[in-house]
């Protein structure tokens, strides 16, 4: 099928090889059955193939904002996120960025970036993901969710319909207290996470 596989029977694409090396140790596939099972990592969003996820019918995206497109309270966006957005927008991918930050940074960054965004989005509730699902005017097979919190943006996306979630490493350690409760939980979940040094 190449880069193309239908997983477990239902219909719905899945992308065999997004990036060489899986950060999580012996994990070459996600286990994406689950409520709480990402269907594939990643170390970070540039490290995704965009050309990959075209092939396997992805044209919208909904992406995570901090520790995912950026660092925890950063303001300046890595060059290589902003390159892979506007790779994203050159490939004619809808994208929405969805986010548990406050409206003003949220709507800041995604101006820059030339896309649409739902702040406030109360994560891993459905809402946001539904309005965001809206935006993007495609049926739920064509959008793949992308972030760094197994509790927030893959559940939430399960949550939602079952969408396409692709988890990558945090950008850094730092983060909110509440979401460093999460990743202790995540750590439980997944164990074979990578720690970062």
């Amino acid at each position: 099928m190449g880069a193309l596989a239908w997983f477990r029977g239902k219909g719905v694409p899945c992308v065999r090889v997004l990036w060489k090396l899986p950060r999580i140790v012996g994990k070459s596939r996600a286990n994406a059955s689950g409520m709480l099972g990402p269907d594939r990592f990643a170390p970070r969003l540039h490290e995704i193939s965009l050309a990959e996820l075209a092939e396997a019918g992805i044209r919208g995206l909904i992406v995570d904002l901090d520790n995912t497109l950026l660092g925890f309270r950063e303001t300046e966006l890595a060059a290589e996120h902003l390159a892979w957005v506007e790779e994203a927008h050159d490939r004619g991918f809808a994208m929405v960025m969805v986010s548990n930050n406050f409206s003003e940074r949220v709507r800041g960054i995604a101006k820059q970036l030339r896309i649409e965004c739902i702040p406030n989005a109360l994560k891993p509730l459905p809402f946001g993901f539904w309005r965001a699902m809206r935006h993007l005017k495609l049926p739920r097979k064509q959008i793949a969710v992308v972030g760094d919190q197994l509790f927030t943006d893959v559940l939430g996306a399960k949550l939602s319909g079952g969408l396409y979630t692709i988890l990558t490493e945090p950008i850094e350690t730092k983060d909110f207290p509440i979401t460093m409760m999460f990743r202790f939980f995540e750590r439980l979940m997944l164990p074979e996470r990578r720690e970062r040094s």
